[in-house]
């Protein structure tokens, strides 16, 4: 078998659909990170396709090595991304080849189903527990929510901590104590505040605190996890296993969050699980994109033993894939098709189909107009 092309589409919801085609008819499908930048990702597919197209698809880890350490830096971004898409288009087709789902080929699971999360809504204490409420009933027994709905300055008032704190204390007396509640500091928070912030937010047991600071500042985040008993996540910027080594050896969190879309593909997500479990560290994969990463993200933490829980449980391929992810009591049901179990009809990617820009992550404090970190 011959890898022969590839296409990459955008699509709505800051994701993109990577297809790669063989000469014995199998496509493959992957997705590249896109946050807004799925043009240069698509040019780096294409650069890497001049490498690929020829080569035997079902030689995974010798085209990972080739691509990810023939490039003059190992750690960019966009063509981590690129190839994080296309190493999971080559295990889709290796699934397929073989008539099995992709997390036999990994290993066998260690669990009949993955507990997923979705993400929630709201600015004020009511809609935040007006959202989380809908989730719950939507079925699923955890859900995140922001820190802070706006920028937050580096010492904070006591005025704008109360009011984020009460957005926490809002949701968690609407859901009780049976509903995990997640939150996601958006890495906007400094150290400084992000320590004041989790210290208020313990007494109401958050299920984990997710980047409460920049990936590149890993002192404070240590500091962090040693001054509370909330669990602490962060991962979903940092790029293959390298990116995790310090974080991992020196134990600074409790939960590491890889994005598969970015992090390496489905073997480096695994691959940084294994050195995770080492060090007794959960895996809470990070999915605030398309249905193609949820997937197989899915296929991978089957696999893992220290899995918490994964993200993405709203964006299943409803509507997309021929077989949506089913969702069952908070739940993800383990694909069965061959492959990753996402085949999509042209007309359904089309129908999503978003070839618009729009840079995000852009904010302003009001009342200076400073830029602040989103």
């Amino acid at each position: 078998m011959k890898i022969t092309g590839f296409e990459t589409i955008p699509i709505r919801g800051r994701a993109m659909i990577l297809k790669m085609f063989t000469d014995e008819g199998l496509v493959g499908y992957g997705e590249p990170m896109n946050y807004a930048h799925w043009r240069p990702v698509a040019q780096a597919v294409d650069d890497m396709a001049e490498y690929l197209v020829g080569r035997d698809p079902l030689q995974i880890e010798d085209h990972w090595q080739a691509m990810f350490r023939s490039s003059y830096s190992r750690s960019m971004p966009i063509l981590v991304g690129a190839l994080s898409g296309i190493e999971m288009a080559m295990w889709d087709v290796f699934g397929k080849a073989v008539g099995m789902p992709v997390w036999k080929l990994l290993g066998g699971s260690v669990r009949r189903r993955v507990r997923v999360y979705t993400g929630t809504g709201g600015t004020t204490p009511e809609g935040c527990a007006e959202s989380a409420m809908r989730a719950v009933e939507a079925g699923f027994s955890a859900v995140k929510m922001g820190g802070s709905p706006g920028p937050v300055r580096f010492v904070d008032t006591p005025k704008a901590i109360d009011s984020m704190v009460a957005r926490v204390a809002a949701v968690r007396e609407a859901v009780g104590d049976e509903v995990d509640i997640a939150i996601d500091l958006h890495r906007r928070f400094s150290p400084t505040m992000a320590a004041v912030f989790v210290k208020e937010v313990e007494p109401l047991r958050p299920l984990f605190a997710e980047e409460p600071c920049h990936p590149e500042n890993n002192e404070p985040l240590l500091a962090l996890s040693r001054s509370t008993t909330v669990p602490i996540a962060t991962g979903e910027r940092h790029l293959t296993r390298w990116s995790f080594r310090e974080v991992i050896e020196r134990e600074m969190c409790a939960i590491l969050q890889p994005d598969i879309r970015h992090s390496g593909g489905i073997m480096e997500l695994k691959k940084i699980a294994t050195m995770a479990e080492i060090h007794n560290m959960a895996i809470a994969p990070h999915n605030a994109a398309g249905p193609v990463g949820v997937a197989a993200s899915v296929h991978v933490v089957a696999t893992i033993p220290n899995l918490l829980i994964c993200e993405g449980g709203h964006n299943r391929g409803q509507g997309l894939f021929n077989t949506p992810l089913t969702l069952k009591d908070g739940f993800i049901e383990l694909p069965t098709e061959p492959g990753l179990g996402v085949d999509m009809e042209d007309d359904a990617i089309a129908a999503v189909r978003d070839d618009s820009f729009e840079l995000r992550g852009m904010f302003w404090h009001e009342d200076d107009g400073s830029f602040a970190d989103y």
